[in-house]
């Protein structure tokens, strides 16, 4: 599969659209998408899934206030 973007705003863009549409509107095998939700920029990710729901818990029990302050000076002392 091969992901082609085209800005709909240029002049260019709009007449690439027009003649795409055109030659390939109906035709097997070829789609036209939008970029809605980012259908096309799915980002790839070293993490594990596991891993990034660690870290949204994690920023939302920081924003909630629900964590423990530790004293650098006696950390075992603060756990």
């Amino acid at each position: 599969m091969t992901t082609i973007k085209i800005n709909e705003r240029t002049k260019t863009g709009k007449a690439f659209m027009a003649m795409f549409e055109a030659f390939f509107k109906g035709v097997e095998g070829i789609e036209i998408g939008e970029d809605d939700y980012n259908q096309f920029n799915e980002e790839r990710t070293a993490y594990s899934p596991e891993f990034i729901e660690k870290v949204k818990k994690a920023e939302k029990n920081i924003k909630e206030g629900k964590t423990t302050r530790l004293n650098p000076e006696d950390i075992w002392a603060s756990i």
